[in-house]
């Protein structure tokens, strides 16, 4: 009978001893998961940081001023899917058309076309100029390089890149752009990154001081430089470009140049 009792007793305190070292054992195996858990959580925030660090976008940093005297606006909202922008005037084609998940007209940049404005602007010394880019497709490299700027004519009977003081936005390097201008001889090469910018807008920002160009994109300053000689004429302009693969575009929109009323 004592033998019997003590049998009991022995299994008793087994199993109960069983359960805790499992209960303390599957506590253990928590800890260790949710540390787990933790480190990869960092680790993707960490990446997620560095990766939007990229461009260097800060509102700190970012002294950006539209002038205060507006010059000509074009957003597109006037003209039905489909027209004709009759501001711009092109070698190819300046449709109108809608973006999927984006608010607004846009338009359309052919390939192997150069756009400019229908009637030139007689720029004040200083002004500014902004627009915004959208470039769509299933990879960046899809897309050759884009370039803007100022010529010293508004023709559009060839397809000019890297004209007068420019900006080339080299989409299938993925982060090169290139800003220069042949007269006078000054070149600046830089980096942006351009797979961030595919399938959502950047906004493009410069600011023109006399012979002195800003360029900014998004909130990224890329050149402060003297671009152009005393007397350049200056005449706005888009090279779309030269080639798309795989079904990708580009389109621009928010066209917007502002003087200072100082210039009056």
């Amino acid at each position: 009978m004592l033998k019997n009792i003590l049998s009991i007793s022995l299994v008793t305190f087994i199993l109960l001893s069983g359960n805790k070292a499992h209960a303390q054992l599957e506590g253990l195996l928590q800890k260790a998961k949710d540390k787990a858990e933790k480190a990869v959580e960092k680790k993707v925030m960490n990446k997620d940081a560095s990766h939007k660090s990229k461009n260097n976008r800060t509102d700190a940093d970012f002294d950006f001023i539209p002038g205060d005297s507006l010059i000509f606006v074009e957003n597109f909202s006037k003209y039905p899917k489909g027209a004709t922008a009759a501001s711009i005037k092109t070698n190819g084609a300046a449709i109108v058309m809608t973006a999927d998940g984006e608010k607004g007209k846009w338009m359309l940049l052919r390939d192997k076309a150069i756009y400019k404005l229908t009637k030139p602007i007689r720029y004040p010394k200083r002004f500014t100029l902004e627009f915004d880019i959208l470039a769509s497709g299933d990879q960046i490299n899809d897309i050759s390089p884009l370039s803007f700027g100022f010529t010293l004519d508004n023709s559009v009977q060839d397809y000019t890149s890297n004209a007068g003081a420019y900006v080339e936005l080299h989409y299938y390097d993925t982060n090169q752009v290139n800003v220069g201008n042949s007269n006078p001889k000054k070149y600046v090469n830089t980096t942006f990154d351009l797979t961030e910018s595919l399938n959502r807008p950047i906004h493009v920002a410069i600011d023109v001081d006399a012979e002195r160009m800003v360029v900014y994109l998004d909130k990224t300053k890329l050149v402060d430089t003297e671009l152009f000689t005393p007397a350049a004429a200056k005449n706005f302009y888009i090279t779309a470009p030269w080639d798309y693969k795989n079904g990708a575009q580009v389109m621009v929109s928010n066209i917007r140049i502002y003087g200072f009323s100082k210039n009056k």
